[in-house]
């Protein structure tokens, strides 16, 4: 992209913010580099879902000067309360994404990011199928309508310069070396890869696979996981120019 200009990222997940981790927080967020031009989070904001806890998170990011865009994870999901987490978060100044996308103007480049959480479904060897209990096909068609969002996001921002997926759970296996291989159908899926391949987003980020792998990808596309424990610091920058990732 002749003329492109240079955009940092600052992306996490897994950051569970609660009051025990508050100084841990706002620590990570006043601290973030001034040239960073955008802050991704790939869910799991809180401990337990809680609305106070997704306080802490509101509190640090307010009168920061990039902008912040998050889904939510599992556990933002585990008291049933996740509509009220993402109401405070929203209230707050982050744009949350649920199935959807949005278009920024980041130093004079649109940056379309896509925005879901993912779910579960296994990879080769591994995959829940349509069949059986009403239960275990609900479980598949709710990673369908995933699928669905993430394809109909992609195609939305299709003209922006740079093009983000941002996940909670991983769409490809290549980002889960290390975990049990007996856990993976829980970890996410590669129904989310297709997708992926057919519109080539400039950089797919997901969370929740706390003992995988940095770094992956889905054919020539990266992808990486940015929870806490894997990257092991507060925020990975990646610098992007609308064709490569470092």
């Amino acid at each position: 992209m002749p003329g492109a200009k240079t955009i940092r990222i600052a992306a996490a997940g897994d950051i569970h913010c609660s009051e025990a981790e508050r100084a841990r927080i706002e620590r990570a967020f006043a601290d973030l580099d001034q040239d960073v031009d955008l802050v991704l989070l790939a869910g799991d904001l809180t401990t337990h879902g809680e609305p106070e806890q997704a306080a802490v998170l509101a509190e640090a990011v307010q009168g920061i000067r990039p902008p912040v865009v998050a889904v939510l994870g599992n556990h933002d999901w585990h008291s049933n309360r996740q509509d009220e987490v993402a109401r405070m978060l929203t209230e707050a100044g982050v744009t949350m994404l649920d199935r959807s996308w949005t278009d920024l103007d980041v130093r004079g480049t649109r940056v379309g990011v896509v925005g879901t959480k993912g779910f579960v479904g296994g990879f080769p060897d591994s995959q829940l199928p349509d069949f059986g209990e009403p239960e275990l096909r609900r479980v598949y068609a709710t990673t369908t309508e995933e699928v669905r969002a993430l394809d109909r996001g992609l195609d939305a921002v299709k003209e922006c310069p740079v093009r983000i997926v941002l996940l909670h759970y991983a769409p490809t296996q290549t980002t889960l070396e290390g975990e049990p291989k007996s856990i993976w159908t829980f970890l996410g899926t590669d129904r989310m890869a297709p997708p992926i391949e057919a519109h080539q987003p400039d950089l797919v980020l997901h969370g929740h696979g706390h003992a995988g792998t940095f770094a992956g990808s889905i054919g020539d596309i990266p992808v990486f996981n940015v929870a806490v424990p894997v990257i092991k610091r507060d925020f990975w920058i990646f610098e992007l120019n609308g064709e490569t990732a470092s």
